[in-house]
């Protein structure tokens, strides 16, 4: 024991030494200031008056007038006593009793997880909890509070016989987590209480039930494990229905009883270099898990996938197969039912390599793409997105370039490029049915259709730049003038539909794609004929911090087959701007101000009356404590690409932090077009470093009928009790 003081007493009547003014103790790891400690010889018991303050060995300080303990700090009594935990917890009480070196008993205590009000320490904190006992086990590492009442700003919300947590300082410890209100409309309402069990410092299982007034009861369990190098989690869920009749007999749900799933995610480090993970779902229908929220699994999409990925510095390897299951409440027989019809993928890998050093003073890339495909159902409409069978392909390609800056600051970068493919097919004799049917609707030339093409490309290009730089003394600007030119054959059996077209569906040309060597999304069509490309580009930097940018151009085919002007099963170059010999105009400007406002505009216009084809429109804006974001989209009818009508769109999205610890946000989209409120929510939340409170409210409607769905959300979080809340609720109007 090390005790420092400004006198020390010795009574030898009373067998007692007393140390008087600015008392200093430590021992075994703890320490105690006091004005005044006596220590009673006969009795080994400490006692502790003004303002006694002591340290405890792992951290927390207990404040209190006077304390009354063992020698060895294992028992005692205080009174009027204050306790601050590491893990910024706090105790109060009249008075406390430690016993077994392991029991602190608190008697008419207040315990919470706020900070006292600095400005006013008397004011209640945003909540505590008021016991007349609180028990705290050192061993059990639990805290009991008996009679406890619930106070928020002061006022009791809540009153209970008696609940027990986990120690401030434990971070995993099994018991009942916080439970929460689940469901609406067909499921009725419930109550979802979970079981925490805490098996090992390296995995264990969280179960429960919840209990809907429609439907029954719902028992799910989740078992994680932690690896050194990885982790993964298993999940099941299952109900017997109660009442499946509360939804309409055109929705799955109405004809399912007993539904369940089982899920797993994991992902594991091999070394700095590889990892294998994997995301699988399987379930008794196609809904179960959307219906009932299950976590992790409850998305519309959901892509159940095996994979294998590597990385190294430029060099990229990913092996994977994955399914698409589409979580819908149609009937299978419904037209605009997809999860039927969504491809097993496997294997598909990507493969690149670029080496060190250079090749031949230039860079070369090496790419390798292999995709294997089933199909059980197509997907056919005014375009065959997805054919029935299996298909398969396997495309190597390699690209070199390398750039040259003349005296004049002229840059020139020739590229060669070379590929191959060997395609397999094996498609079912309905879906050779619609491919005929298709090629005399689309006046296709070729639909013979084959088990095995054999296709290759070369391309040789040139690209020429040359950045201009102006300043001034208070802005730079760059104008860079662009030119592409690419030489290649027609593209292998432009004009045969037996080809399948799964992954070049989406063309989209506008300023990004401006100068794409190949302006297809994907590896199944393959861009032929000489194409070239002209634009200008321009970025700025002004005074103040302003900025600008900026691309203008225009894609000439010059030679051979349009690519963009051969029909395809899903007709992807139909309306894409690139379908003419002239294409149309693509542009991009944007500017950012150094208040932190920022907008964007491009659009696609036709190359010979200018009208507008596409546009996309951004502006957002950060003020202070308001955060503004709106966009607006336009895009004009495509037919054959199965879009009849224009589109148009505008969003818009707001968040204000209206308080240090309050903020709104809101978010809406409006579809011009049909007049409907496609979706729309707000809400408001609070935060602080003991509280947390979010409320939200949403809608979506069917573009169709304009029928609301609403859902409403709401989530209160506790520090060190848990969090309590719903999940949406569904009221259709």
């Amino acid at each position: 024991m090390l005790l420092s003081a400004d006198t020390l007493v010795y009574d030898n009547d009373l067998n007692t030494i007393s140390a008087v003014g600015g008392v200093q103790i430590e021992y075994a790891g703890n320490r105690l200031v006091a004005q005044r400690v006596t220590y009673d010889r006969t009795t080994s018991r400490v006692i502790a008056s003004g303002n006694v303050e002591i340290i405890e060995e792992d951290g927390n300080r207990i404040y209190a007038d006077q304390i009354d303990v063992t020698d060895d700090f294992s028992e005692g009594f205080v009174h009027a006593l204050r306790v601050e935990t590491v893990d910024e917890t706090y105790f109060a009480a009249e008075s406390a009793e430690r016993s077994g070196n392991r029991l602190t008993t608190f008697n008419k205590a207040v315990y919470t997880a706020c900070e006292p009000c600095e400005e006013n320490p008397d004011r209640p904190p945003l909540w505590q909890i008021k016991a007349k006992k609180i028990i705290w086990d050192g061993e059990a590492k639990t805290v009991r509070f008996e009679r406890p009442r619930f106070e928020f700003f002061g006022v009791p919300i809540a009153f209970f016989p008696y609940f027990e947590i986990a120690d401030p300082t434990v971070k995993r410890k099994s018991g009942f987590l916080m439970p929460s209100i689940r469901g609406g409309s067909e499921l009725g309402y419930g109550l979802k209480v979970p079981y925490y069990l805490a098996l090992s410092p390296t995995y264990d299982l969280t179960a429960s039930v919840t209990g809907y007034t429609n439907q029954g009861f719902l028992g799910e369990a989740e078992w994680r494990q932690q690896f050194d190098n990885g982790q993964y989690n298993l999940k099941i869920a299952g109900i017997r229905q109660q009442s499946p009749e509360e939804w309409g007999r055109d929705k799955v749900d109405h004809f399912e009883t007993g539904r369940g799933m089982i899920g797993s995610t994991g992902r594991f480090e091999i070394n700095p270099r590889w990892a294998f993970g994997w995301d699988v779902l399987a379930q008794t229908d196609k809904n179960f898990s959307k219906t009932y929220g299950i976590e992790g699994f409850s998305g519309s999409v959901h892509t159940s996938e095996i994979y294998l990925t590597g990385l190294n510095d430029r060099n990229y390897f990913d092996l994977r197969g994955y399914h698409f299951q589409v979580q819908e409440n149609r009937l299978d027989d419904h037209p605009r039912a997809r999860n039927d019809k969504q491809p097993w993928v496997a294997p598909n890998l990507d493969y690149s390599y670029t080496p060190d050093e250079p090749v031949a003073g230039g860079e070369l890339n090496l790419d390798v793409n292999v995709q294997a495909l089933h199909r059980s159902e197509g997907m056919y409409g005014t375009k065959l997105q997805g054919l029935e069978g299996n298909s398969g392909r396997l495309t190597a390609e390699a690209e070199w370039k390398r750039s040259f800056v003349t005296s004049m600051g002229l840059v020139l970068t020739p590229m060669l490029h070379a590929r191959g493919d060997g395609i397999y097919s094996d498609l079912s004799a309905g879906a050779q049915t619609e491919i005929e049917a298709f090629a005399i609707n689309g006046q296709a030339t070729n639909s013979d259709i084959r088990s095995a093409y054999y296709r290759s490309m070369v391309t040789a290009g040139l690209e020429a730049r040359w950045p201009i730089l102006f300043s001034t003394a208070s802005a730079s600007h760059v104008l860079e003038p662009m030119a592409q030119i690419f030489v290649r054959p027609d593209e292998p059996y432009n004009d045969d539909l037996g080809i399948p077209n799964e992954d070049a569906q989406s063309l989209v040309f506008d300023a990004s794609t401006l100068f794409e060597r190949d302006k297809f999304s994907g590896y199944d069509r393959i861009e032929g004929g000489t194409r070239a490309n002209l634009g200008i580009r321009y970025s700025g930097m002004f005074a103040g911090g302003w900025t600008a940018h900026g691309l203008f151009g225009q894609s000439y085919h010059l030679g051979g087959v349009n690519s963009y002007a051969s029909p395809d099963l899903v007709n992807a170059g139909a309306y894409s701007g690139l379908d003419t010999d002239v294409s149309d105009y693509v542009g991009l400007v944007g500017f950012t101000a150094p208040n932190g406002f920022s907008a964007s505009l491009a659009g696609r216009f036709d190359d010979e009356t200018f009208e507008l084809r596409r546009t996309d429109v951004r502006a957002g804006t950060r003020l202070g404590p308001l955060s503004v974001n709106a966009q607006y989209a336009f895009i004009q009818s495509q037919p054959l690409y199965g879009f009849d009508e224009d589109r148009r769109e505008v969003g818009g999205s707001a968040s204000l932090r209206f308080h240090e610890n309050w903020r709104g946000f809101a978010s809406a989209t409006y579809d011009l077009e049909t007049n409907v409120l496609v979706k729309n929510s707000f809400g408001f939340a609070y935060d602080d470093e003991c509280f947390i409170y979010t409320m939200t409210f949403s809608q979506t409607r069917s573009r169709s009928t304009n029928e609301p769905e609403n859902k409403f959300g709401f989530s209160i979080a506790l520090r060190t009790l848990g969090e309590f809340g719903s999940s949406s609720s569904a009221l259709t109007q």
